[in-house]
């Protein structure tokens, strides 16, 4: 079995944040990133499967199942899944839901034609991150595509706090900041994307001032 990383902690604080109504507000609507590309690959023949990796409180997650796909959403936090499960209950959705680890993911290699993994699998230093490339890698299908973000080292918490391994920081007393996270610039993400081929990749501010993040579509080779 996989030895999983300590450093991979950051769903402790997302676990307490999921569990109030304040903590999920700003969380429960996908991104516009996802929904256009998610309406290129709607199923228009045999149905795709598709994977939402950190699914939280499952904004992507309800949205790719309304949306047609055979539907697999995973989290280390039990309260997102908890809120998740009892929405897809309520939309009459059935979704396959796995509580785990994104850095050994519970399914057959080759599994899927399409994996999210939004603002995820850089929470962890680069050993993490290699092995959450590596896992998802491993369960696409050849020619099948992930979709997912990861964090810029312009965005303005880099270099802030503790740097406990090469480009991650641990900000103390900072909400999920104070659990690691790793920074990158562009060559560095083309080098963990070794085995994908890049569709589209952009540097973008998200809800914040300097909260850059790289948001990324590759193809599996």
């Amino acid at each position: 079995m996989m030895d999983i990383s300590t450093t991979a902690t950051a769903h402790l604080e997302w676990d307490k944040r999921w569990q109030t109504e304040a903590g999920r507000a700003e969380w429960l609507k996908p991104d516009p990133d996802v929904v256009q590309f998610i309406e290129r690959l709607m199923p228009s023949g045999d149905t795709l499967r598709v994977l939402d990796l950190g699914c939280g409180v499952g904004r992507h997650t309800l949205y790719l199942a309304e949306s047609g796909f055979e539907t697999y959403g995973l989290d280390g936090s039990e309260a997102g899944l908890s809120y998740v499960k009892q929405a897809a209950c309520d939309r009459k959705l059935d979704i396959h839901f796995s509580h785990g680890s994104m850095e050994a993911l519970p399914y057959d290699s080759a599994f899927f034609d399409y994996v999210l993994a939004f603002n995820v699998i850089y929470h962890g230093d680069p050993t993490v991150v290699s092995r959450c490339v590596t896992e998802i890698h491993r369960v696409l299908k050849p020619g099948c595509f992930f979709q997912g973000t990861m964090l810029s080292k312009r965005n303005a918490k880099y270099g802030q706090g503790v740097e406990i391994a090469p480009n991650t920081f641990v900000i103390p007393n900072e909400d999920d900041k104070d659990h690691p996270h790793f920074y990158c610039n562009g060559l560095e993400l083309c080098q963990l994307l070794s085995g994908f081929e890049l569709q589209s990749l952009r540097d973008q501010v998200h809800k914040k001032p300097e909260s850059w993040h790289w948001h990324l579509i590759a193809e599996r080779v």
